[in-house]
């Protein structure tokens, strides 16, 4: 129900624009966000906005450098990312969550996942 496109291979201080589309329902009125796991790590939160992009966090290891967005007529959360670094390189997944759920960084919290899109940025 969650798909996740545009990931791909690029130079640092490059830049990539991952789409998740949502089909089979609306979540709208759900708090979309983003995860990445690279090799040997674990699952790690990336970005998350709520349904009406009212409310808008960053992991700090992300923030000036990556925009999440949405467009709910479209049902389609994007995410901007910009000046990559190597340390960037992992699979992201988009992730959707009630809102009435707490702990918007925990991937626990989410209901549906997409299946995810693979970013590696070369030094």
């Amino acid at each position: 129900q969650l798909q996740a496109f545009g990931g791909g291979l690029v130079q640092a201080g490059g830049s990539l624009r991952l789409s998740c589309i949502a089909s089979g329902r609306t979540f709208s009125s759900y708090t979309m966000s983003w995860f990445r796991q690279a090799p040997g790590k674990e699952r790690e939160f990336v970005a998350t906005i709520t349904w009406n992009g009212g409310s808008i966090y960053y992991a700090d290891s992300v923030k000036g450098r990556f925009t999440i967005s949405r467009d709910n007529a479209k049902n389609t959360v994007y995410l901007q990312m910009n000046s990559l670094e190597p340390e960037d390189t992992a699979v992201y997944s988009c992730a959707a969550k009630n809102p009435s759920r707490t702990g918007f960084t925990s991937p626990t919290s989410y209901t549906y996942w997409g299946q995810g899109t693979q970013v590696t940025v070369s030094s």
